[in-house]
């Protein structure tokens, strides 16, 4: 299939747009919605096809809770790490949607599924864990393209979070995602508009 400048032009939209949402509105997400999203997850490229990615939907109040402990203990330690002015800009800032996301996803990667056989990674098992990474990012363009917002929460204890879960001691945890519909629409990104970081260019070297 080819694919013409009007679809392509689309696509640079959604690349442009998609945000790593921490503003949410309480609205649900109709189930239909959430469906599809997994639909389009589970069409994400994947090494020897083995589709690593293992998603927990989180309901559970207690669960929720205390993955908000986790994130509190941790943000306070980061914020330790950095010195004066650099620590009020860090805490200044928003780093979880955990409040009001209506969805919210543990994602694990299962580190010797029996998918693909082995298939292009006995050499570099790492890709079991970047294939779930690829699997988040085209849910990520999905749930955009969808008009709803994503956010990863990334500042966690990762074997906490596998505790928390009991999960298999195959399965290691990659990423807590909340999912809804955002606050505001904004073209400026949450870490620009805090004078955190701007971008820098991505320079292809040749050699």
């Amino acid at each position: 299939m080819r694919f013409d400048q009007t679809q392509a032009a689309t696509l640079e939209t959604i690349l442009r747009w998609r945000r790593d949402v921490r503003h949410f509105l309480d609205h649900p997400i109709d189930e239909a919605a959430l469906a599809r999203l997994a639909e389009a997850m589970a069409l994400s490229p994947s090494v020897g096809n083995a589709r690593p990615w293992r998603v927990i939907r989180v309901e559970d109040a207690a669960l929720r809770a205390a993955v908000r402990t986790n994130f509190q203990q941790c943000d306070a330690e980061a914020a330790a790490d950095y010195a004066d002015e650099q620590a009020a800009a860090y805490r200044a800032l928003k780093l979880a949607g955990l409040d009001a996301a209506p969805v919210q996803l543990a994602v694990f990667t299962h580190i010797d599924p029996a998918e693909g056989h082995g298939l292009g990674r006995r050499t570099m098992p790492e890709t079991l864990r970047q294939s779930t990474a690829m699997a988040i990012h085209t849910l990520w363009l999905a749930a955009r393209a969808a008009n709803l917002g994503m956010g990863m929460v990334s500042i966690l204890d990762p074997h906490a979070m596998e505790r928390l879960f009991a999960v298999p001691d195959d399965w290691v945890f990659t990423a807590y995602l909340c999912l809804g519909h955002a606050e505001w629409d904004d073209d400026t990104p949450l870490l620009h508009r805090a004078g955190w970081q701007e971008n820098s260019p991505t320079l292809w070297e040749v050699r």
